[in-house]
């Protein structure tokens, strides 16, 4: 898509973002576009995942207001740091883009963020597609680095997990679960995912990309999207959510809890983990090349599962595991 039409689509839904019905026509001689050319940049946008209706004499209209992410207002929401912000319209994955940035030597400050409204090509853990529809999720990636190289890396998604956690309860008031290695769980269903990307060497400095996707207000059209249980920050809180504000929070939430990751490592974090545990004391299963089943006993100060099985108490770092509730 052309730069020039991303502009036009975010004019066009500057015009909608009060969630009235806006005429074709009107919104044609605003822009300055043809009713056509109106209704194929209406038509891109519900492909993306935005919920908007068409009403023969009405024109259209969001299915609620909308406000874009906008990097002056998380600047001035932030109570402390000057990390710079870059915020995308639409982008392939904002973990890829600024991966880019930095091999390009663009970025070279951590705590460096970019938000996007929507990715095309968004990445989950192992390889999965990330649905993300635009302006009803957060798309994240923050930049950080690692003088001691990526053995020094373990444990840091959990560290990104126990932050999130955090700023959920302080200023949402939910309370919501880490499930290892790298989800955020609200009464049971996923509300976020975390993806941790490493370019570096074992014993030489490490750049870290650390990607956040947060579920945020997911259109109807996300049941034909997402293959398992899910909720999103609006319905879980209660509140309309400013994704602004949001961006800020877990920008500063993470800068705190990065510096102190980067000084002591994992192990002040242990107990905090063990709070947030969504399989605290109960029976897992943890699958891989074979299926190892105990009760996961929490982790240890590399950040580590602990399980119980038959032979004893066993570590499993993350890679290709995937954890699941026990029979």
């Amino acid at each position: 898509m052309s730069k020039a039409s991303l502009v036009t689509q975010r004019q066009l839904l500057s015009a909608l973002s009060g969630g009235e019905f806006q005429s074709g026509q009107v919104l044609a001689d605003t822009l300055g576009l043809s009713r056509t050319a109106v209704a194929n940049h209406i038509k891109q946008l519900q492909q993306l995942g935005l919920d908007i209706y068409k009403v023969k004499g009405r024109g259209y209209c969001l299915a609620e207001p909308l406000t874009l992410l906008d990097a002056a207002k998380i600047s001035q929401l932030r109570q402390s740091g000057n990390a710079d912000i870059l915020v995308q319209n639409i982008t392939d994955s904002t973990n890829s883009q600024l991966m880019q940035k930095v091999q390009d030597g663009l970025v070279t400050q951590p705590g460096y963020t970019l938000v996007a409204e929507a990715q095309t090509a968004g990445r989950g853990r192992r390889g999965r597609n990330w649905y993300s529809p635009f302006a009803a999720s957060l798309y994240f990636s923050m930049y950080w680095r690692l003088e001691q190289g990526i053995q020094a890396a373990m444990g840091l998604s959990l560290v990104v997990a126990i932050a999130i956690a955090r700023m959920l309860k302080q200023q949402y008031q939910v309370e919501a679960k880490v499930k290892w290695p790298n989800d955020v769980y609200v009464d049971g269903k996923k509300l976020c995912g975390i993806l941790v990307e490493l370019a570096g060497q074992a014993h030489a400095g490490c750049d870290v990309i650390i990607g956040i996707g947060m579920n945020i207000r997911l259109p109807q059209q996300a049941l034909n999207s997402i293959d398992q249980q899910y909720i999103d920050l609006a319905d879980a809180s209660g509140q309309v959510i400013d994704r602004n504000l949001l961006v800020a929070l877990l920008q500063q939430q993470l800068l705190a809890l990065l510096a102190e990751f980067s000084e002591n490592g994992f192990t002040g974090f242990v107990d905090e983990f063990a709070q947030y545990n969504q399989y605290r004391d109960k029976a897992v299963k943890l699958i891989g090349n074979t299926e190892i089943k105990g009760i996961c006993l929490g982790v240890d100060k590399q950040g580590a599962l602990l399980i119980k099985t038959a032979s004893g108490v066993q570590a499993y770092f993350g890679g290709e595991l995937s954890l699941r509730a026990g029979d």
